[in-house]
């Protein structure tokens, strides 16, 4: 690797005097990040009374049953992967998304959330049987569930399609999707990545918090540490431009592939 598009080298008291600027700008990041914090905590939430249910290893369970008697559940909204007909059905692969698979791949050990009175769970669409398989396939231990059969990724929009609820993608109406000059299509049907939270109150359910796109970044687990670093996360649109050659590997990439594919 050249030094061509690197940064500047210059004496260890000039790079610290650099990092003193940056660190204020990180400090008001940080400042930033606890407002936005607290004013999540603020939303107001919504009881959720429709009695969702989903399949799980010992069969059937309810949304309350999702939180494992503690009071926080926090939701992976995980995508599967179809195979659509010429009439426009469904039909289900074998395999979830590449891009979730990224995000579950660093899903940590439950242990901190567990003692701070939190549930972490995966729900797709999926029937359980092929969720089952896959999850055992990549090795991992969180909880997932599926909702098959059910409105539950419709009601969450976690799944979008007009002709069973009314659009609502990232928060976007159709109207407002197209006011954004990103109009509502047919092929814009299907499962979408997010994140949603929930709060039980005795055995009342309330949904607090729901977001997607960028909005779930930060359980990309490697993302943080590769922003500390020079190349970054080596996707096109970072800067400075041309620093690092984009890899593919960012959500839906091209050479994005499931975590046990890599070394093959």
């Amino acid at each position: 690797m050249s030094l061509g598009n690197l940064p500047e080298v210059v004496s260890p008291e000039e790079w610290l005097a650099a990092r003193k600027e940056l660190l204020a700008k990180e400090k008001e990041l940080t400042r930033a990040h606890d407002r936005v914090n607290a004013d999540r905590r603020r939303l107001p939430m919504v009881r959720v009374d429709k009695p969702y249910t989903f399949e799980g290893p010992d069969g059937e369970v309810s949304l309350l049953d999702l939180f494992e008697g503690r009071p926080q559940l926090v939701m992976h909204h995980f995508m599967w992967s179809y195979d659509i007909d010429a009439d426009g059905n469904e039909h289900p692969r074998d395999v979830g998304c590449t891009s979730c698979s990224t995000t579950a791949d660093v899903i940590p050990k439950p242990t901190q959330l567990h003692i701070r009175n939190t549930t972490l769970v995966a729900v797709s669409r999926s029937p359980y049987d092929k969720i089952a398989a896959f999850r055992e396939r990549m090795g991992w231990t969180f909880p997932w569930y599926s909702s098959a059969g059910s409105d539950f990724n419709y009601d969450f929009h976690a799944t979008v399609d007009e002709r069973v609820a009314p659009v609502l993608l990232n928060h976007r109406t159709e109207a407002e999707l197209a006011a954004a000059g990103t109009p509502w299509t047919a092929a814009m049907r299907g499962d979408y990545p997010g994140i949603s939270a929930f709060l039980r109150v005795d055995d009342a359910v309330y949904h607090t918090y729901s977001t997607f796109g960028r909005g779930i970044e930060f359980s990309y687990a490697s993302n943080p540490y590769l922003d500390l670093t020079v190349l970054g996360r080596q996707e096109a649109w970072e800067e400075p431009e041309g620093r690092a050659t984009p890899l593919g590997l960012h959500a839906g990439g091209p050479a994005l592939r499931f975590p046990d594919e890599y070394d093959a």
